[in-house]
């Protein structure tokens, strides 16, 4: 209900429990002065009678004696809060018994009075400032409320820690973007969602110094290990005399931003290639083609039996070919691909895959380790097509393993209810960073006599197929292909 304030003349309903009826005269006579006239008194006796009035929410402030028969009107203000009513509750006592002004204070009265020092004046001063005190406590409680709303609906993940960095406030948004509950989070470290700790460092000098931390981009890692691309934005929270105890994060998912962003980066580059790969073409099969015919007649106005001229058509001719090829190559493996989508079982797809490099492992003395996923693996798939693109990648992980002591791991495992992945793990010599973030641009190669093709084909594929392709690697240790298809 709405609280009058200490000012109002709007009347002010009180409740006397107690179970003395000469106090009862005693405190309506007190009530009965000018100063208190706009208050209203009523008496109550007994402890349940008292109880059932509080549950109407009938009064603006209960005056509760402390000894109410059997009961007391401590557990009168215990029970009646545990309800969650919050009207003031001001306890009468007989006699100045600290400990029972610290229990009534503790559990939420309002105020405390001694029968013996009571006058008219005190009574009616403490009956208001116990109604403006709830009237105050009231909006406070309404902003926290408010406040704790737009926390707690928040589509942007944010937390709040302590002057330490360690997660003391978490809203459901992260739970959600991390996969960990509150109470996994609270176990672990602002640290540990990090995806390089280098980069937390970094921060936690920009926090705690005089730069502010506004949509920095950060990489952090969920429960199961996948990436996420984030906007962080630190604000430091200070206390009245300007010390920081705590500090707030707002951290905003980019990842399909991002994603965009580097298909759309993906879909320039092969368009750029496929421009180049046109006009080369054009360029050089012309030519090409006068190469073939002036040396097909040249064959003819030659002496058949000289076996060196033999030797030197037939390396002209094998080039000339060669020349034929890396072009026909590289049209191929920039233009869109036109596909025959047919619901396949991707296990299968991938299972029939490992069986075309499996004398390359054996041969080299390799490992493979599989783990399909047990789930529904049917996703629309070109068999062929998505064939030549993961061969691919295990030709490139065989081939930068060491003999003898390769281990493979190929993995499908479901990552929603609408999209399924495939993982292939080498423990080979790794990849750059520089050369990881070109790995897939037309023509680069780290093979010696390789065009760079078979990787920006690979992603023409998984692009046609509406997926993604992701790499991770570190130096000397291996690298994970991860391709994303939908179901």
């Amino acid at each position: 209900m709405t609280q009058p304030d200490e000012f109002s003349d709007k009347p002010i309903r009180v409740l006397l429990v107690e179970d003395d009826e000469d106090d009862f005269v005693l405190t309506k006579s007190l009530i009965s002065t000018r100063d208190n006239a706009n208050i209203r008194l009523d008496w109550i006796s007994d402890f349940d009678s008292a109880l059932k009035q509080i549950y109407r929410n009938a009064y603006d402030v209960y005056l509760v004696d402390y000894r109410l028969g059997e009961r007391t009107g401590i557990e009168l203000i215990q029970e009646a809060f545990a309800a969650g009513f919050q009207t003031p509750m001001i306890l009468l006592t007989g006699q100045d018994d600290l400990e029972v002004d610290y229990s009534a204070l503790k559990l939420g009265a309002a105020d405390y009075l001694v029968k013996g020092r009571i006058d008219a004046q005190l009574l009616g001063r403490s009956i208001r400032y116990a109604l403006r005190q709830a009237q105050v406590m009231g909006e406070l409680a309404e902003k926290e409320n408010r406040y704790r709303s737009l926390f707690e609906r928040s589509i942007d993940a944010i937390f709040i820690t302590d002057r330490n960095f360690e997660f003391q406030e978490i809203n459901p948004s992260l739970e959600n973007l991390t996969g960990y509950s509150k109470e996994e989070l609270r176990q672990l470290a602002v640290r540990d969602l990090f995806d390089k700790s280098e980069v937390y460092d970094q921060l936690l000098q920009q926090i705690k110094g005089p730069v502010h931390v506004k949509d920095t981009e950060v990489v952090l890692v969920s429960k199961n290990r996948k990436k996420i691309d984030c906007l962080l934005s630190v604000v430091a929270i200070p206390d009245k005399d300007g010390n920081t105890n705590w500090y707030q994060a707002i951290v905003r998912d980019v990842t399909q931003q991002k994603k965009a962003q580097r298909d759309l980066l993906i879909a320039e580059k092969l368009s750029m290639t496929g421009q180049i790969a046109r006009s080369i073409a054009h360029e050089v099969r012309n030519p090409l083609t006068n190469l073939h015919l002036a040396l097909e007649q040249l064959k003819e106005d030659l002496p058949p039996d000289d076996p060196g001229l033999a030797l030197y058509i037939n390396i002209i001719r094998r080039n000339a070919e060669r020349i034929g090829q890396l072009i026909t190559e590289m049209l191929n493996s920039s233009k869109p691909r036109d596909l025959e989508l047919r619901p396949y079982n991707l296990n299968d797809a991938v299972r029939e895959t490992l069986h075309l490099v499996h004398d390359r492992l054996q041969l080299k003395g390799m490992k493979l380790i599989t783990d399909f996923t047990t789930e529904d693996s049917s996703v629309p798939l070109d068999k062929e097509q998505f064939k030549t693109a993961l061969l691919n990648i295990l030709i490139n992980a065989v081939e930068a393993m060491k003999e003898m002591t390769g281990v493979l791991t190929v993995k499908t495992l479901p990552v929603s209810e609408r999209a399924i992945m495939v993982c292939v793990e080498d423990n080979g010599s790794g990849i750059s960073e520089e050369n990881r973030q070109r790995l897939f641009d037309p023509f680069f190669t780290g093979k010696q006599g390789g065009m760079g093709l078979g990787l920006t084909t690979t992603q023409n594929i998984i692009n046609s197929h509406r997926g993604s392709i992701e790499v991770e690697s570190q130096e000397g240790v291996g690298t994970t292909f991860r391709l994303l298809f939908p179901k």
